[in-house]
């Protein structure tokens, strides 16, 4: 068959397959064709070597925000696209029913790359978000929309995949798991899942935690002490364990203060990864700590993740937490995205969210993506 792009040569994982292997991959109309060597380049378009390439499904960041210019802590969806290769962008909550029409109008609709959205429960979405002004959304009880959420989500599900709620002293002021509790009752009308955020008590992880159904997520699972996911003692939580084996999704979502190392350490000590690796990048994080989704999985990399679980965990994982078979895999059919990186090896220096540096001796670079059969060559990477 005629291919409208092949790319040549590089190392392809794909863990929806079980592949790590030297092939090239062939797009036609807008998707994947065919993986193989030596596929035939008649007919063909356009060739890129991705020799000593790493060559992904689609990167999806299962936690972004990208209500651009409609929120204070949008960020471009294209610089996400271009310097990192991130194909799918899931915008978690920066909208609410009240200013969903206009982040789907002037900034999904017009977006080339995949915008995926969990709707906020909270009316006005995150509207008091900067550096100088930080006004959590859900300590405004008047705020909670239930009625209008579900509305939103269910004339809009080819966008939206479940429903956002943010709790803790700095989202939700003391206004305990209500906001969590109305979510929920919103989820459930609209029969979708939850992301839920936590930051610091109240309320509890634990009680978060009881209140989340198979298939919610968890974003900021390895946030730093308090509401961290292991105790002084070194273990994992029982609430922890008892919700991922009821299926509960843990996600990094890295952002300004929701991710540490020293956490991590402990959590995959004890054989306990998460789900999906997430940058959270908002206007407040992408120059540092966060940057982007590659820097993210990066600091997996130097913490010991295998390269491979590492991909999976951003591509197939975040895939199946928003119900989509078509992106997450390179199978023949699947969405036409890849990203083709780099992995360099030498002295990179990474910090959390609390400020602990890593000399890391891993970093993983966008060499360029592949979006409907389209590829486009690397941007500037933010460093």
């Amino acid at each position: 068959m005629a291919f409208d792009l092949i790319l040549r040569g590089g190392r392809v994982i794909d863990a929806a397959q079980g592949l790590d292997a030297v092939l090239d991959v062939g797009f036609a109309d807008g998707k994947v064709a065919q993986l193989g060597p030596s596929l035939s380049a008649e007919g063909c378009r356009s060739v890129i070597d991705a020799a000593g390439r790493i060559v992904t499904p689609g990167l999806i960041d299962l936690h972004t925000h990208v209500y651009d210019g409609g929120t204070s802590l949008g960020v471009d969806a294209m610089r996400l696209f271009h310097e990192g290769a991130v194909t799918t962008l899931v915008d978690t909550g920066s909208a609410g029913a009240g200013n969903w029409k206009g982040f789907r109008e002037h900034v999904i609709e017009r977006a080339p790359v995949r915008i995926i959205a969990y709707l906020n429960i909270s009316f006005a979405g995150i509207y008091g978000f900067s550096k100088r002004v930080m006004v959590g959304e859900s300590g405004d009880m008047r705020l909670m929309a239930p009625i209008d959420t579900v509305a939103v989500a269910q004339a809009n599900r080819d966008m939206i995949a479940g429903i956002k709620v943010r709790v803790g002293k700095n989202a939700s002021g003391f206004s305990g798991v209500a906001p969590l509790d109305i979510a929920r009752q919103a989820a459930e009308q609209a029969q979708m899942p939850m992301m839920v955020h936590i930051d610091e008590p109240p309320p509890m992880l634990a009680d978060v935690l009881a209140r989340l159904r198979k298939g919610d997520i968890l974003t900021h699972c390895f946030r730093p002490f308090p509401n961290c996911p292991a105790g002084p003692d070194g273990r994992v939580l029982d609430c922890v364990l008892e919700a991922r084996s009821r299926g509960v999704i843990f996600d990094i979502g890295h952002g300004m203060g929701s991710f540490s190392f020293a956490i991590a350490r402990t959590m995959l000590a004890n054989g306990f990864p998460p789900d999906c690796i997430s940058s959270d990048v908002h206007a407040l994080c992408i120059e540092g700590p966060a940057f982007d989704l590659l820097t993210t999985m990066s600091k997996f990399l130097c913490l010991g993740m295998p390269l491979g679980e590492v991909v999976r965990r951003a591509t197939l994982e975040p895939a199946k937490a928003l119900g989509r078979d078509d992106i997450g895999s390179l199978k023949p059919g699947s969405a036409g995205d890849a990203s083709i990186l780099t992995l360099d090896e030498g002295r990179f220096g990474y910090v959390d969210s609390t400020g602990e540096a890593l000399d890391g001796a891993h970093r993983l670079s966008a060499a360029g993506v592949v979006l409907g059969g389209v590829h486009h060559p690397a941007g500037r990477r933010v460093s």
